[in-house]
């Protein structure tokens, strides 16, 4: 199956898929153990990945590339996109701001998120609170797109949140539940069949247990260059696999086709 190993658009010639980001978002565990994760439940009701644990993201809308162009017009239009969309997504999930130059309580957050979903695009959010964006604060971490049209088109960012006295709700018309894990509470969860994870979901949990902060993260990041990564299926004795290459920090690469949870 061919692979698309680049992180900007998808060629032309390729499937026709949905370009989307997700952010990955660590705090400090309040018991100085590894940091912790959050991450959202979906309704099962969602076409994509009903039920299952994922992180807080969802596709790129046409405002978040107008806003994106405007904070950083010199930069590739994609990532900045990406990042808009990911610090959206998160607001109107679980009520959490990220990325802002400004410190912002929980009443702000939570006006915010009510004027986000009355608005449905963030410029009016940042307006009508004088906040500005620091989008250095996420770091592309990943992209994933199976090689399908419809597919989504996904970037992976990671940002520190570091404290981890903070309100979240749930948005409980796309979301069950939002909680808070290491990313080895969240294999050991999946594993005891307490969640379900998607299978590149479940791959970025087993890289992001193998750093004990956000700077053994980034640390690997700065290793590993971001390309598209398009899962394919390989037969390995008369059984079916689904795979991905190596090379980009991955420390699982494969996993049994019909063991993968699809949501």
């Amino acid at each position: 199956m061919e692979n698309y190993p680049t992180h900007g658009p998808m060629p032309a010639d390729g499937p026709k898929v949905v370009p989307a980001a997700t952010v990955i978002i660590f705090r400090h565990a309040a018991d100085g153990g590894p940091p912790e994760l959050l991450m959202v439940q979906r309704a099962k009701e969602m076409r994509f990945a009903g039920g299952a644990a994922v992180f807080p993201g969802g596709r790129i809308d046409p405002e978040d590339r107008e806003l994106g162009a405007q904070l950083a017009p010199d930069e590739d239009p994609d990532i900045t996109a990406s990042r808009v969309a990911g610090i959206r997504e998160t607001l109107e999930e679980t009520g959490l701001m990220i990325a802002t130059h400004q410190p912002v309580s929980a009443e702000e957050a939570a006006e915010a998120r009510a004027f986000l979903l009355e608005q449905g695009t963030l410029a009016p959010v940042l307006a009508k609170h004088g906040w500005t964006l620091d989008l250095t604060r996420l770091t592309l971490f990943a992209h994933w797109c199976p090689p399908m049209d419809r597919a989504f088109d996904t970037r992976f960012f990671v940002t520190d949140l570091g404290t981890g006295a903070v309100d979240i709700q749930v948005d409980a018309t796309e979301n069950t539940r939002l909680f808070w894990a290491s990313a080895k509470r969240v294999q050991q969860l999946a594993d005891e069949g307490e969640i379900t994870v998607i299978f590149p979901t479940r791959r970025n949990i087993d890289r992001l247990a193998l750093f004990a902060d956000i700077t053994e993260a980034l640390d690997q990041i700065a290793r590993f260059p971001v390309q598209r990564i398009c899962a394919s299926v390989e037969m390995r004795d008369g059984v079916k696999w689904l795979t991905i290459p190596d090379g980009h920090g991955y420390p699982v690469l494969a996993q049994e086709l019909e063991k993968i949870s699809r949501g």
